[in-house]
């Protein structure tokens, strides 16, 4: 008698669950993938294209001593299709790896859609199913399934606000003004990968005080009795309350750049990031905003070089939401009270679209192997992704917030060099032979193959 493979449910359409359902099915297990877009949208999407990014279109540094750069290397070595797909539809960005938006959602749709083991259902679930299944439904979790989450895990959910950079059209910018140019010369092009839109001291301090004054969007009643920003995505509002020089020392700093009509160092800076793969568009690099659309123009219109900037894609900001993992999740995604139920992205509480493809692509080989009856990989706490999932995992409860790929939450250096970036090359080194041992080991382990 045929014994047919149970089928893995994987909800969430998103990078986790794209990446989840793609390395389930590369292990012979068949995969039904939920997402309910278009059908229901949320409040930041556009499209119903499977991965779609919402916020920005980079996916962080791709440089090898970077803590996101060994991350992309763990990942490639992994089989990542999103990664792979990332590679193909780059688009200039210095040593970041920024993708076209359309070009790699639909490259990840195609593959997905495409393979005969995937079923791609466009319909919102409301229920956790009782088999093998990989929940992905990210920070914007639709109400019916998120109580059904906050009743498994019997925990209130904890929440932080995300906020979406605005994106302008490449003509409308005055390159009369705006000069290219990378940090510190870096970058393939010699004329430099970024827009920089240079502020006297004068300009910025209007900027600023504008900025203070402009109108934002009221958060609702049970959002502003405790709003909670997420540091490492913070409102350039927010961050200029702190003090007027805090932007200037932010995501205006002026370092590595100097203005070619003065051949100085500007007072400070906005960097604009090549959006889509023909570079008609740019978004914003660290700008983040809360404030309503016509403020948005007004203020934004007062950087020099974007006086008369098209907007295609205004700001945003909406609520994020993420279970406390440590209290609910094993290094290996799996929830502790159901070894067949796994959680990836950013739900398990990981930030940064790297990490997110990371804990699904982990989830995803897990839930295979739980199917196919074999050990669950725990990686290496060397590696960048086994150091993230055992840091949500293992975490304090009490006061445990989002975590994205850095090298302070690998083990440390037994004997250190000196310098910082001889340290991070020789955490970059560790992680990938600590991965290169894991897999060779797992080939031969139990006297199975790799799945």
């Amino acid at each position: 008698m045929v014994v047919q493979t149970p089928t893995v449910h994987v909800i969430g359409g998103g990078l986790a669950g794209s990446e989840a359902a793609w390395q389930i099915v590369q292990r012979g297990v068949p995969a039904r993938l939920y997402e309910m877009r278009p059908h229901h949208m949320t409040p930041a999407h556009t499209s119903g294209w499977l991965a779609e990014l919402v916020c920005s279109n980079s996916l962080g540094s791709n440089l090898s001593d970077r803590a996101p750069g060994v991350l992309k290397a763990e990942l490639r070595r992994l089989g990542s299709l999103l990664i792979a797909c990332a590679d193909e539809s780059a688009v200039p960005a210095g040593g970041a790896l920024a993708v076209d938006r359309e070009l790699f959602a639909r490259q990840v749709t195609t593959a997905l859609e495409d393979h005969p083991l995937i079923t791609v259902v466009r319909e919102e679930v409301k229920r956790i199913p009782d088999g093998p299944c990989v929940i992905a439904t990210g920070p914007l979790t639709a109400q019916p399934l998120a109580l059904e989450i906050a009743a498994l895990v019997g925990e209130e959910y904890l929440y932080f606000y995300d906020a979406i950079a605005p994106t302008v059209t490449t003509e409308s910018i005055d390159m009369s003004v705006a000069f290219r140019a990378s940090r510190y010369g870096r970058g393939e092009q010699d004329a430099g990968d970024y827009i920089n839109c240079p502020l006297s001291q004068e300009e910025y301090r209007s900027f600023v005080a504008a900025l203070l004054v402009a109108d934002v969007i009221e958060l609702r009643d049970f959002e502003r009795e405790d709003p909670c920003f997420f540091e490492g995505c913070l409102p350039v509002e927010q961050i200029a309350a702190r003090g007027e020089q805090a932007l200037a020392f932010g995501p205006m700093r002026p370092v590595g750049l100097k203005d070619p009509r003065t051949d100085r160092r500007p007072y400070a800076v906005v960097q604009l990031r090549q959006d889509n793969l023909a570079g008609t568009l740019y978004s914003l690099v660290g700008f983040q905003t809360n404030m309503r659309w016509g403020d948005q123009k007004r203020v934004l219109q007062m950087i020099p070089g974007l006086e008369k900037a098209e907007f295609v894609r205004y700001g945003q900001m909406h609520r994020n939401t993420f279970i406390n993992a440590p209290l609910h999740l094993d290094a290996t995604l799996q929830y502790r009270q159901r070894a067949n139920l796994l959680f990836a992205g950013q739900i398990t509480g990981v930030e940064g679209y790297a990490v997110n493809i990371g804990t699904g692509l982990l989830a995803g080989i897990n839930a295979a192997r739980v199917v196919r009856c074999a050990p669950v990989w725990e990686l290496p706490l060397e590696t960048m992704l086994g150091a993230l999932c055992h840091y949500i995992s293992h975490a304090a409860p009490a006061d445990f917030q989002p975590m994205k790929a850095n090298f302070g939450i690998l083990p440390v250096l037994e004997n250190p060099p000196r310098g910082k970036r001889n340290r991070q090359r020789q955490y970059a080194d560790r992680a990938l032979a600590a991965l290169d041992v894991f897999l060779g080991e797992c080939d031969t382990s139990n006297g199975e193959k790799r799945l």
